[in-house]
């Protein structure tokens, strides 16, 4: 029997074929010829780097070991990912009739097992989880002295005698550490047994002791005590093993770890990075047996492997170089049923395994990653080694290797791309982070739309040159050309700007965007009476300012627009939503320079002195609707006033600034095709919910009752639908007739078409008799 023992993994279904065996891996979420390899992606941070938003995923933080897939949430708005599991114990859950004797347990079931979880909590670089205790009458930790009347259990079942905000070792809670309790004699709020309600809250963080699995009280047992319990999801971020690398700086330098077990199943994935023509990733040996992975040329790729029935060698042969020095991805599995070899997103290279012979891959010396046995050793960065779902600790052992210098750099140069709208990539010693503070946006990857709403006759002005700011430094922040930067604010100029923004409203006329000047400059963007966008510039030379009229549509209908305006001397073009770019030039007698710029206005044009009398006739009684991603030069002035920068102090605002994104389109990273996305998941397909409290086993109850009704419902207008067509054709016959009628006196709308089309045909019994039985 080939099925016995069962090589198909992780609950895969073996059945036998005329020489060998086949797994079937249906519903195990892995793949594979043996089900090996898991389907999903191994943490937040890689689904972060595919491109993906924030929502539910399935991860497999071991890959191909035994703990199983998950399903969390994964927040991707900040620059770190935050990865969260739920449990199902309520928010604010009431505990009462407990004694020292009989203490009261709440069980938290989460939507993950302790290891899984654990898995998640050792590769992240932070972990927290909120935990309340607000109580009448109910002493917590009963602090400074004596034993506490509650404890929370965490990972390995271990007891924990502090609070949120403190930490392992000290019997305290917050306000105990912050030294600002209700009752200074206590280092808890609770502890001073109060009648009145009070509260112990914080953040438990040390990630070693997560999750919660237990909270045991003991002193709700008294007349009038009353406690009630909330624990939060647990929450961590980053992910350590994603980025955990070594840089190999020469040709003879080498890591050395633990012999690989991987006798009859083995997978190895990591990242790499040179610039080098050559050199060994890993080998581990045996008396006979061997497994290796090099760079074999620049465009090469080699696994090599013998299990004893002689060596084998699978090469990937790449049509561009690999020595760029961008990341590419190496995927090797051997089994006993075949071996592959994949880079990047190359075409997989299989070999078949012989169908008689070894099978068992023995290895006995130490796994070398790099140089090995006066090989030409690895020259750059490995990444992410990972052998038989575990992560090779590179970064720790190149502490101590000579030779071998742990984390990389460079990462930009594969990941800058995804710094969108002007972001700058930034290079960090575990990876990298989108620099967002000379664009509009916000967010890890600079996508995010920053904005607002205005009301009637709110206004908001940004200073170009503040009391107490350098011109030199005022040039420096928001590149407005000057030939000498110590001159005064008055006499600065521009020869060329780039202003960009989204907008929506339904009043018209209005003054959507206004830069003033020191002298009689200006440039601004209106929406005349007619709704149509106009665009003005007035930069001397010439009696009337220069218009550009723009004729599409009306742009006030309450939909988001984009407006993209660039001027390099007397060249000028306009780009408006989705229509191709249009130039234009400023007329010849027009000076080309902006002389002074003072200040920006959005909303409203609050200036002293003479105002254009189109902009003084459009300003009352001011813009009402939304403006986002507005941006002059490198100034983002909405930025500057919901977001705090040094820019900040040059912003002023009248009434009160909404944040909002005007409903734009958000610009967000190509996603990956459906064929080739088997991990997103809906938001409504989600398990686990978190709406300020976790949903046992999985599921909603609201949603369920919800859904409930709406199945009767629909069950119902089904039924009554049913018994009115029945109704309605109670007096048809069953059998058929030869007789036409015509379009107006048809019953139906399918006779009417039958009478006027000719070429509308109908089958009829062969038999064109009637019969009366």
């Amino acid at each position: 029997d080939r099925c016995v023992p069962n090589h198909c993994e992780h609950g895969g279904k073996c059945t036998q074929t005329w020489d060998s065996f086949k797994c079937t891996c249906d519903g195990t979420g892995y793949s594979g010829a043996t089900c090996h390899n898991s389907i999903y992606e191994l943490s937040c941070e890689a689904y972060k780097h595919l491109g993906k938003t924030s929502n539910y995923y399935w991860i497999d933080p071991d890959g191909s070991g035994a703990l199983g897939p998950l399903k969390v949430y994964c927040n991707m708005t900040e620059d770190k990912v935050w990865t969260t599991v739920y449990h199902d114990l309520q928010m604010q859950t009431s505990v009462g009739g407990s004694s020292l004797e009989k203490l009261s347990v709440l069980q938290l079931n989460y939507s993950a097992t302790m290891d899984q979880i654990s898995a998640i909590t050792s590769s992240a670089e932070y972990c927290e989880q909120f935990i309340s205790y607000v109580c009448k009458m109910s002493r917590l930790l009963n602090t400074p002295e004596g034993n506490p009347y509650t404890w929370w259990v965490g990972k390995a079942n271990e007891k924990h005698y502090y609070w949120g905000g403190s930490g392992p070792g000290i019997q305290k809670c917050a306000c105990g550490i912050e030294r600002n309790c209700t009752d200074p004699k206590y280092y808890c709020n609770c502890d001073a047994d109060y009648k009145q309600w009070r509260k112990d809250t914080g953040m438990l963080s040390y990630k070693e002791h997560l999750p919660v699995s237990q909270v045991v009280v003991g002193d709700v047992d008294r007349p009038g005590s009353e406690a009630k319990i909330s624990v939060g999801p647990v929450r961590c971020q980053g992910d350590r093993n994603y980025w955990n690398a070594a840089s190999f700086i020469t040709s003879s330098s080498y890591l050395h770890f633990s012999t690989f077990q991987g006798e009859t199943s083995a997978d190895i994935s990591f990242y790499f990075k040179t610039s080098a023509s050559d050199g060994v990733f890993l080998e581990n040996l045996g008396n006979t047996d061997f497994i290796k992975l090099e760079l074999k040329s620049a465009t090469e790729v080699s696994f090599s492997f013998d299990v004893g029935n002689g060596p084998v060698e699978i090469v990937v042969r790449s049509p561009t170089q690999l020595n760029d020095d961008q990341w590419h991805r190496v995927n090797a599995e051997r089994n006993v049923k075949q071996a592959s070899l994949q880079v990047d997103q190359l075409p997989l290279e299989v070999r078949k395994a012989p169908t008689e012979g070894h099978t068992r891959l023995e290895l006995y010396s130490q796994l070398y990653v790099g140089a090995a046995g006066g090989q030409r050793g690895f020259l750059g960065c490995i990444r992410s080694l990972r052998m038989n779902g575990v992560t090779l600790d590179l970064e720790e052992r190149a502490k101590v290797t000579p030779g071998v210098k742990p984390g990389c750099s460079g990462h930009c140069t594969s990941y800058g791309m995804y710094c969108a709208n002007g972001g700058k990539c930034v290079e960090k010693y575990n990876g990298y982070s989108c620099d967002c503070s000379r664009t509009a946006y916000d967010g890890p990857f600079c996508i995010k739309d920053v904005g607002a709403f205005f009301e009637e006759g709110m206004w908001l002005r940004y200073n170009f040159h503040s009391p107490g700011t350098s011109m030199k430094d005022l040039v420096s922040r928001t590149l407005l050309s000057s030939a000498d930067p110590e001159i005064t604010a008055p006499d600065l100029s521009l020869n060329k700007e780039e202003l960009s923004f989204s907008f929506s409203t339904t009043k018209f006329p209005c003054v959507l965007l206004y830069i003033s000047s020191y002298t009689q400059d200006f440039m601004a963007v209106l929406v005349k009476p007619t709704g149509n966008l106009q665009i003005r510039y007035n930069l001397g030379g010439t009696k009337e300012p220069y218009n550009i009229d723009v004729d599409h549509r009306s742009m006030a209908n309450g939909q988001p627009h984009t407006v993209n305006i660039t001027r390099n001397g007397r060249d000028i073009v306009l780009q408006l939503d989705h229509y191709p770019p249009t130039s234009y030039s400023l007329p010849t007698a027009s000076d080309i320079q902006f002389n002074s710029p003072k200040a920006l206005f959005l909303g409203k044009v609050i200036e002293i002195g003479k105002i254009d009398q189109d902009i003084y006739k459009y300003n009352t009684p001011g813009f009402t609707g939304c403006l986002s991603r507005v941006q002059f030069n490198q100034i983002a002035p909405l930025k500057a006033a919901l977001r705090p920068t040094n820019a900040s102090s040059h912003v002023h605002i009248q009434g009160e600034l909404v944040e909002s994104n005007c409903g734009a389109s958000p610009l967000t990273i190509p996603p990956m095709s459906a064929a080739t996305d088997p991990w997103h998941l809906d938001s409504a397909s989600a398990d686990f919910p978190y709406n300020g409290q976790a949903i046992g086993d999985g599921v909603n109850r609201n949603s369920a009752i919800i859904g409930g009704v709406i199945a009767v419902v629909i069950f119902t207008i089904l039924c009554t639908l049913v018994f009115l067509i029945r109704y309605m054709f109670r007096h048809k016959g069953t059998y058929h007739t030869n007789e036409a009628k015509g379009a107006e006196s048809a019953e139906s709308a399918d006779a009417a078409i039958m009478n006027n089309d000719p070429n509308f045909t109908e089958t009829i019994d062969e038999s064109k008799k009637e019969w009366l039985i």
